[in-house]
Parts: structure tokens; C-alpha cells; sequence
């Protein structure tokens, strides 16, 4: 396998030698994904969906959709060759589908909070459930903070209450948790509190963007990957980052390191 396609799963510490026994790097921690308008993170979590559901693999995906409806996801993992239909039959997909999360009206606030508990309740119990069975590598991906504020009527403290029941999760059961937020609308907010809570929760940032050169026809952008706690051999605990560019294809997306592309 070409070491370029690597780069990723190597800046997150994932175990590219036995997938069914997923790596410490990676069980029960949070991640969280940051990008901005010109550059879409979207991508990240399709390569981690693709992932967790591989053959070799006996994880399960509770995937919660504020951003697309299924066929969307279906559709690009289709052309990674991976079929959601497929895993959702098999119970290895829940797809939870935010699209049409509406609060009535009245109190805006407590229907939203109301909102946003039943779906921690239905995640908990996913979580619950596919922790019953052994050795499941569970992981709760959400597509996108930014919408579920919206969901919860610009409430950010019923979005970071979530976050913190979720993070709950990640070690009573050793889940994972990963979330997608866009920084760049957070930029001219005075107290941009939720963007801080949700850095300071992950275990692993990574942020896409733009390259700082500006625009290339081969290169879509730059990935910064920072692992928080990482023990050095004296024991020390030290954030661990990597920085590499990155060019989306229609089934694949290559990683390399500047200046290493020909």
C-alpha cells in the first residue's frame, strides 16, 4: 500500500496492522474535526465511516445526520466501496436521521432542550446496546455541531450539555466520538465559547484548510492533526501534531507531505 495513503490513519494512531483489535490511540477518545468554507472537512469523516465498517473490522458506526440525508452518505461511500445499505441491515450502520428535527412552538428553549435529550437517549442506548456485544469498537460520529445549534434555536449550552453526556459515553463504554464543526462562523462572534469547549473536550483536533500559498489545481488543501497527551518515552505527556496537504479524488483522497508531491 502506497505509504502517501497512510499519512491520516498514521497522524491519528490508528492500527493499520490488525483493525480488529483497534488501537488505545483510538478507543473511547474524542475527535474533533474543524474546516471553513473553502476547505470541507466532510471527507474526514467519510474515510472514518469507511474505516470503522471494513471488513476486517468489528466496529459499528451511530452516525447522526444534521447536514445530508442518507442517500447522500451512501452514495459517496458507494464509491469508496463501502455500502451502507448493506451495514445497516446488518446492524453495523444506525443512521440517525436530524434533517426534519423541528421544535414546536411556545418555549423554543425547553422544546429544544427536550429535542436534543431524547437524541442523547437514543444514542445511549445504541451505545448500550452494541457494547452488550463483545468486542464492538463503537464510534458516534455527528455531521455537524453548527446545524444542531441551529436544531436547538442557537441554544450553545444544550449543544455542549449534549457533548458532555456524550463524552460520558467515550469512557463508561470506551466509545469514540467524533464530531464535525465549521470554525470560520464562529470568527466575528465576541464570545465564541462552543468552538473552545468542543477544543478543549478533544482528544484529537484536526483541522482542515486552505493552503497558506493560496490555490493549486493538485493540492485542495492542509490537514493539522494535534493528538493531546501523547507519552513520550520519558513519560511525558506532550501534544503530538502533523501537518500535511491533501488532494480529494472521486473514490479516494491522497495525502502528502509538502513538497514530497512530483
Amino acid at each position: 500500500m502506497n505509504s502517501t495513503v497512510n499519512l491520516l490513519d498514521e497522524a491519528l494512531g490508528l492500527n493499520d496492522i490488525d483493525q480488529t483489535e483497534p488501537s488505545s490511540n483510538t478507543r473511547g477518545r474524542v475527535v474533533l474535526i474543524e474546516d471553513c468554507v473553502e476547505t470541507s472537512g466532510s471527507f474526514l469523516l467519510h474515510h472514518l465511516i469507511k474505516r470503522s465498517l471494513s471488513p476486517q473490522s468489528s466496529g459499528v458506526v451511530i452516525f447522526v445526520a444534521f447536514a445530508q440525508p442518507f442517500s447522500h452518505y451512501d452514495r459517496i461511500l458507494r464509491k469508496m466501496g463501502c455500502n451502507l445499505l448493506t451495514q445497516r441491515d446488518n446492524k453495523r450502520f444506525l443512521f440517525l436521521d436530524m434533517l426534519m428535527l423541528e421544535c414546536p412552538d411556545g418555549d423554543g428553549e425547553t422544546a429544544s432542550k427536550g429535542g436534543i435529550l431524547l437524541l442523547y437517549r437514543k444514542i445511549q442506548k445504541a451505545v448500550e446496546d452494541g457494547y452488550s456485544t463483545k468486542g464492538r469498537n463503537i464510534t458516534v460520529i455527528i455531521d455537524d455541531i453548527s446545524l444542531m445549534e441551529v436544531a436547538a434555536h442557537g441554544s450553545s449550552n444544550h449543544v455542549l450539555n449534549f457533548l458532555h453526556y456524550c463524552h460520558t459515553l467515550t469512557s463508561q463504554y470506551g466509545c469514540s466520538l467524533v464530531t464535525l464543526n465549521h470554525r470560520d462562523i464562529y470568527s466575528r462572534t465576541d464570545r465564541p465559547s462552543l468552538i473552545l469547549q468542543m477544543e478543549y473536550l478533544a482528544d484529537t483536533l484536526i483541522k482542515a484548510e486552505p493552503l497558506a500559498t493560496g490555490l493549486a489545481t493538485d493540492v485542495h488543501g492542509q490537514l493539522t492533526v494535534m493528538n493531546k497527551g501523547i507519552c513520550d518515552g520519558s513519560r511525558i505527556s506532550r501534544n503530538k501534531m502533523r501537518n500535511f496537504h491533501f488532494r480529494v479524488k472521486e473514490n479516494s483522497v491522497e495525502y502528502f507531505y509538502p513538497g514530497t508531491r512530483t
